[in-house]
């Protein structure tokens, strides 16, 4: 009796040290999870504020949308610059330490970004605005009378000048352009390394679900990026610095500057806080469960790995030529992959379409329009990402359910680009007709069209006001027609003190032949047509439909890229294939998409010295077409690439098992839910 008691009380006291290394186990699993979770929240901010404030930094700044790309794209180049660095070097090391670091310099370089707002001085949206040491915002709103008065007092040209060095602030957008790069850099380790310790240490079978969880919360973060988006940019760029009474533009004028810094500023402090538990987190907090199978196997050969110590110190040289020498060897092969080639072109130019339609949405709705950043943000935040996410997890639902094989993959991925390419074309017959403003697209009488927008020549109702016709102070006459300014209007007084500003007597909308005899404008641009606004619902209804549908047969490519070349290559084939996507996709989309929309531009902002600035107004028809068409040009050879590719697996594969694997079929999961996570570039991140 006495050994039994002894035997349950060894077995009892075993089971309690089972159970509490297990709770410990437990507690640090969740530690990590939780941790990496508040990264993933920090990245997703961060990284969909820069696509949201895309409009308000080029306003701020004063420059052209192809400068904004670049700034836009500068994420993508400090990623590239250092991915190849993280990736050998970051399981080498301290993982949770390493991208504590990475969540550090990704919060400092949102910080850089939002500096430049605290050095520029206050936001002048024209030239007449004026703001006192107050904080309260002054404009005159030269008419036609004034104007002829005042052209006897004009101020020299000479003098002028000289306050064009007090307007050289603008060329802070160097510095957002550099915290950007340096927010790339920082974001390189969160994902592989985090991912990759998540999936060391979890218990065996539960990585998939910590991982699944990490990236919902960045799904999470994404929606929450859209609300909070939405909210700044309804607040004007000073907030809290000037009187916003005094303030006469509202968030649908093409002036209006949103609290663009106030995100990053935002992201940049979560990013921060975000780095701290990493550095308290142990490098093996506990062994891996491959690591602990053969643990003892280990323990055997320790002898003869000592013995062996010497020699391999002596072929370690030999091993690094062999090494480079091997990934070379590798590199040709992929690329001597013709299927792999094909898959390379016709995926960099699929997400092409989809990172130039994100990068620049918000611009497209609100020209075509008339739609706010703020209200396309929200509409962007609770319609168009819930459809992506369910799409992709459809799209892995359909891949298991039906066990597509190469080929089902394939026609799913031609099925994906054939839905976006329609919608596409869909688009082309909800182009709103662009807006009818004097001096750009009517002669300034309003009474007929003009051939080109530049140097449009003054007529006898304004000819005699002394106008500034660079001036850009919309107001709409009661006619429906858009004027540049007041004074080009021919308007002779106003009401200033009420809400909104009238004026009266306006000549040039006199001669239109108004019965009433009311020759009057109100202050800003004169609203889109009750057809322009049916156009919108059915445009964001097709948007919508077109990402959920689209976002099922891009769930394809995941398997794609591992099932097309030999299994000893997919690291690098993944590697290489995302380089691609990021150079070739996130870098230069935004570029020369930007430089296209800049050639639509009608009326270009200037400063006091002169200098052309951001584009105040676009034409739209042509803005529709140019960016509607360029979409076609990468979507069409998409489909050509995928009957060529379609055609060569038949050949190729004619016999074999093409089916997903259960271990595929997990990868694919994974990449799906990475996928999501950087939705904000549009871009599948598939280093891990």
């Amino acid at each position: 009796m006495g050994e039994r008691a002894r035997l349950r009380l060894r077995k009892k006291k075993n089971k309690k040290k089972t159970q509490s290394k297990t709770k410990n186990k437990q507690t640090k699993t969740l530690s990590h999870v939780s941790a990496l979770s508040f990264s993933y929240v920090a990245k997703a901010l961060s990284g969909i504020f820069m696509k949201m404030f895309n409009i308000q930094i080029e306003r701020r700044f004063e420059i052209s949308s192809s400068l904004a790309g670049l700034i836009d794209g500068s994420f993508e180049i400090g990623n590239v610059l250092v991915i190849v660095f993280v990736s050998y070097f970051g399981s080498k090391l301290h993982r949770p330490k390493f991208i504590g670091i990475g969540c550090f310099l990704m919060g400092t370089g949102s910080i850089l970004m939002a500096l430049p707002h605290f050095f520029m001085g206050y936001y002048r949206y024209s030239k007449e605005t004026n703001i006192d040491p107050s904080g309260n915002s002054t404009s005159n709103l030269p008419n036609c009378l004034s104007n002829q008065m005042l052209s006897l007092n004009r101020t020299p040209p000479e003098i002028v000048e000289r306050g064009c060095v007090k307007e050289s602030g603008s060329h802070m957008w160097i510095c957002v352009f550099l915290g950007n790069v340096l927010r790339g850099i920082g974001e390189s380790p969160i994902v592989p390394l985090g991912i990759s310790y998540i999936d060391d240490f979890a218990k065996e079978g539960h990585s998939s679900l910590y991982i699944g969880t990490v990236n919902a919360m960045g799904m999470i973060g994404l929606v929450f990026g859209f609300m909070l988006g939405s909210l700044f940019a309804k607040m004007y760029v000073d907030i809290s610095y000037v009187d916003l009474s005094t303030i006469r533009i509202t968030p649908k004028d093409s002036r209006w500057v949103g609290a663009w810094w106030l995100g990053f500023l935002v992201s940049g402090i979560l990013s921060i806080i975000s780095s701290i538990p990493f550095f308290f987190l142990l490098p093996n907090p506990n062994k891996p469960q491959k690591e602990r199978k053969v643990s003892l196997f280990l323990h055997v050969l320790k002898t003869n790995d000592k013995r062996n110590q010497i020699a391999n110190l002596t072929n370690q040289g030999k091993n690094i030529t062999k090494n480079v020498t091997g990934f070379f060897q590798s590199l040709k092969s992929i690329l001597t992959n013709p299927l792999y080639v094909i898959f390379v072109i016709f995926t960099m130019l699929h997400m092409s379409s989809y990172i130039a339609a994100f990068t620049y949405v918000i611009k497209i709705m609100e020209q075509q329009y008339g739609r706010s950043a703020s209200e396309t943000n929200f509409l962007l935040g609770i319609l168009a990402l819930p459809a992506i996410a369910i799409g992709m997890f459809s799209g892995g639902y359909i891949i298991k359910k039906f066990k597509l094989s190469l080929v089902g993959l394939a026609k799913l991925g031609f099925c994906s680009a054939t839905v976006h390419l329609l919608s596409q074309v869909l688009y082309f017959f909800l182009i709103c007709e662009s807006k009818s403003v004097a001096g750009l697209s009517l002669t300034y009488d309003g009474n007929s069209p003009v051939r080109s927008h530049v140097d449009v020549p003054l007529s006898y109702c304004n000819s005699e006001c002394n106008c500034d016709e660079s001036q850009w102070e919309p107001v709409c006459g009661n006619n429906g027609i858009t004027y540049l300014s007041p004074c080009l209007a021919g308007c002779k007084s106003s009401s200033v003190n009420k809400e909104p500003i009238v004026f009266y007597n306006c000549s040039c909308v006199e001669v239109t032949g108004l019965q009433n005899r009311n020759y009057s404008a109100h202050l800003g641009e004169c609203p889109r047509d009750d057809a322009c606004t049916r156009k919108f619902y059915i445009y964001f209804a097709i948007k919508v439909l077109d990402s959920f549908l689209s976002a099922v047969g891009l769930t394809s490519y995941s398997v794609l890229v591992i099932k097309i070349v030999q299994p000893e290559l997919k690291a690098l084939a993944i590697g290489f294939h995302s380089m691609i996507l990021r150079s070739l996709g996130g870098i230069l989309v935004p570029i020369y998409f930007g430089a296209l929309i800049d050639t639509t531009c009608m009326k270009w902002s200037t400063n006091s010295c002169g200098a052309r600035g951001a584009c105040r107004i676009y034409n739209s028809t042509f803005l529709g077409r140019a960016f509607f068409g360029l979409k076609v040009a990468l979507v069409f050879p998409v489909l050509v690439l995928l009957t060529v590719f379609i055609f060569v697996v038949k050949k190729k594969f004619r016999g074999k098992d093409t089916k997903v694997s259960e271990n595929e079929r997990q990868v694919m999961d994974e990449a799906n839910l990475e996928f999501l996570n950087n939705s904000e570039r549009f871009t599948p991140s598939t280093e891990e």
